[in-house]
């Protein structure tokens, strides 16, 4: 009996060759599409559903037409809300920076929709991550790099655990973006030279603070650090006035407005007084990094310091550190090198050789 696998279908090219390659190989394979915008208009989801709105529904759906294949549309909005959206806010609220893709990855693309495939008497999910999943010799399953570094997306995978690994297929990992077009172009899939989504998928106008205005109104909520407030130097010379903290992250220069004379950078931000700190250029370096919210991968845990190579946000292109354990689920890593704007909420994630050892998230 063939073995069963659905795949993560978001409309676009390279879930579809990853749905391509799973049939050539034999699976029997089930197209699905995770619905998870909020809104219940189709007006709304389709302009606003990202890789899972109705224009994402509707070339997916002509992809498994013409690979023959079942295909299905799942609706996970409950899912989405809690793990990502509200997630994401809070995190705003608290003066730091989210990475909703990783969360979604870890709670939505993968825990919520690996259990409903199981449902379905799946083997396996697969996804179009340019990423790639081996056994290693202690028996751990590790994420390791693809074949083409300018689409390596391990980074924003770091978060799954043992069990989705196990279960994950990820076929595009062994080609580069031009050999995926090429096979899709071959095969006379429609969406062959579709252009990358880029945008957060729930915020396609790239305005967060409005979208968490929004939210926080929608709840009935009121926060101070929405308002506006000071900004001030880290002696606390107040400066001006900015917009409210949900306009700014670390290291961010542009859209301050503030009549200095010359660059400067958003150094802190401090939401229980509603205080944006502002400094130089300098400030924003640092040799030594936090991070909670540990997932190790390669390894089972951490028994000793190691040297490994990090990446501090999903383009930094990554720099040697030494981490140590400093309580169950806390690290202090050492770099080497200084590390600019290692922005609290983001992710940093430590590679050994071509394979993700783990990851956490920044204090």
């Amino acid at each position: 009996m063939n073995r069963r696998v659905v795949v993560g279908m978001s409309g676009g090219v390279d879930s579809s060759v990853a749905a391509l390659l799973l049939k050539r190989q034999g699976y029997e394979v089930i197209g699905v599409t995770m619905q998870i915008w909020q809104e219940e208009t189709p007006e709304c989801q389709a302009e606003n559903g990202g890789c899972c709105g109705l224009s994402a529904v509707e070339d997916a759906r002509r992809v498994a037409e013409a690979l023959d294949i079942p295909y299905y549309v799942m609706n996970f909005r409950q899912e989405f809300k809690r793990h990502v959206i509200d997630y994401f806010v809070a995190e705003y609220l608290q003066g730091r920076t989210p990475n909703p893709c990783i969360a979604c990855n870890r709670h939505v693309k993968w825990e919520a929709l690996l259990r409903r495939s199981m449902e379905l008497g799946a083997d396996y999910i697969a996804t179009g991550h340019y990423a790639r999943i081996d056994r290693l010799e202690n028996g751990r399953f590790a994420i390791r790099n693809s074949v083409t570094a300018g689409k390596d997306q391990t980074y924003a995978l770091y978060n799954l655990t043992q069990e989705q690994l196990a279960r994950t297929l990820l076929p595009v990992g062994d080609c580069t973006k031009a050999e995926i077009r090429e096979m899709a172009r071959e095969a006379g899939l429609p969406v062959a030279d579709k252009p990358d989504s880029q945008e957060i998928c729930f915020v396609p106008d790239d305005d967060y603070a409005a979208f968490i205005q929004r939210e926080v109104e929608s709840r009935g909520e009121t926060g101070g650090v929405l308002e506006a407030g000071n900004f001030v130097t880290s002696d606390g010379q107040i400066l001006g006035r900015h917009k409210g903290i949900t306009h700014y992250t670390l290291g961010q220069r542009r859209g301050l407005e503030l009549p200095m004379g010359r660059r400067v950078f958003v150094t802190a931000i401090r939401p229980e007084t509603n205080e944006v700190v502002v400094g130089e250029n300098e400030e924003l370096f640092s040799t030594e990094v936090f991070c909670g919210d540990v997932n190790f991968m390669a390894v089972s845990d951490l028994e000793e310091p190691m040297r490994v190579w990090a990446k501090i946000r999903y383009n930094h292109p990554g720099e040697y550190c030494t981490i140590e354990k400093l309580s169950a689920d806390r690290l202090r890593c050492c770099f080497e090198r200084p590390v600019r704007a290692a922005t609290p909420g983001q992710a940093i994630v430590f590679y050994t050789g071509e394979y993700v050892l783990g990851g956490g998230t920044i204090l």
